[in-house]
Parts: C-alpha cells; structure tokens; sequence
C-alpha cells in the first residue's frame, strides 16, 4: 500500500512539474531534463509511469477534468454555471490547467497528443442533456450543438482574458458568457433562479471542501 501511495504521488508531481513547463514554454520548447528537475525524480521514475514527452503531454490534458468541485444541485443548469465558473477561477491558478489550454491550441502538436476541448464539449453536452430531460432547457436546444457553441465563445474568452488582463478579469468574462448564453437555452422560470455573480466559482470552490467530491456526469470522465 505504501509503495502504491509512493507511485501516486510520483506521477502527480511529474504532471505537475510537466504542466508547469508546457504552460510556460509550450509542447516544443518543453525537455524532458527541465521537468525532471522540477519534479524532483529520476529518470526512471519518469518513465515508469510516461514512456515519452507526448504522453505527459496526453496525462496532462486528461488530467483536465476532476469531479474535485462539483456539487449536486437542484436545477442541472446552476450544475453547469458551477463547473464553468469554478474553471474560472481555478485556471490562472493551476498550472495543469494553464498547460490544457495551451496545449489545446498547439495546432502542430495536437496531432501528437490531442486536445482537452472534445472532454469539455462532451461535459457541456452532458449537463445540458440532463437539464433538457428536466424541462430546464428550451425545446429546441441541442445539446451537442449548444455545447460547441459555447466551447468556441469559451475559449475566445480565455484568450481575450489571458491577452488583455493576464487572467486577472476571467470570472468577469465567463460570468458575462453565461448572462448573454443563458437566456438563449433556458426556460424563463429557470433562468431567473440561475447564480451567475463573478464570484460564483470562489463560493463554490469553499463550498465543496468541506464536502466529500461527486462524479462528474459525462461519459468518459
């Protein structure tokens, strides 16, 4: 059991320390030799759990979406608002998300390692599936179709975001992306009761540590 807690641990920091370098030199410019220094582990070790740069890469951008915030509510909707804005807040923050961003838009290296943006998408379509079966989601909402919309203007927004303010206006950009989505999809009465305040995420970030985490509802998650 020790030796197996050891082996998580290892892999967490070689992530870490592999997403620390993506996020600030990109795909290309990453060595293998800088992220293990940062980790802290030998060669070996590296290898045991990623056999080359593209599958850190890959581990990376899997590691994207946890359950680690999420919180069951009443309307599936607020669920949504919840995960995006928790996002929010968590990006600038978190290197292994910084570096799924980056990496998504590696348009050389996503044929190498692929892109976070269809596990998004797939999560998007998920909740709003779910809400549309609770009659919180407009009759001629499509799930699949609205969650690409919505990737396309969230990725503008963290763009736009990291451009213009170096992150430090985020929660304000994506809190403003749902007020304008929102009243395109949802029924009038649900809309209404939908939390979308700029510090929705802090609140349900500090919410859910005290809570033991729920699984994300999306399929391959």
């Amino acid at each position: 059991m020790a030796q197996q807690e050891r082996a998580v641990r290892t892999r967490r920091a070689v992530l870490e320390a592999a997403a620390a370098v993506f996020a600030e030199r990109g795909y290309a410019a990453a060595t293998i030799a800088e992220i293990l220094s940062r980790a802290g582990v030998t060669k070996g070790a590296l290898y045991f759990h990623f056999n080359s740069k593209a599958a850190l890469a890959q581990g990376v951008l899997q590691a994207q979406i946890t359950a680690e915030y999420h919180l069951p509510r009443e309307l599936k909707l607020q669920e949504w608002v919840d995960a995006g804005m928790t996002l929010a807040k968590r990006l600038p923050q978190e290197p292994l998300l910084l570096a799924g961003v980056r990496l998504s838009a590696d348009l050389q290296g996503r044929d190498v390692f692929g892109s976070a943006w269809p596990a998004w998408a797939e999560v998007t379509a998920s909740f709003l599936a779910d809400a549309k079966e609770r009659g919180e989601v407009l009759p001629h909402v499509v799930p699949a179709e609205a969650a690409q919309v919505f990737l396309g203007a969230w990725i503008g927004v963290q763009f736009v975001s990291q451009a213009a303010a170096d992150w430090a206006d985020l929660e304000e950009r994506m809190s403003s992306l749902f007020n304008y989505v929102l009243p395109a999809i949802a029924a009038p009465a649900v809309l209404a009761r939908l939390d979308t305040a700029p510090d929705r995420g802090a609140r349900v970030i500090a919410e859910a540590k005290q809570q033991p985490p729920v699984a994300l509802a999306a399929a391959g998650t």
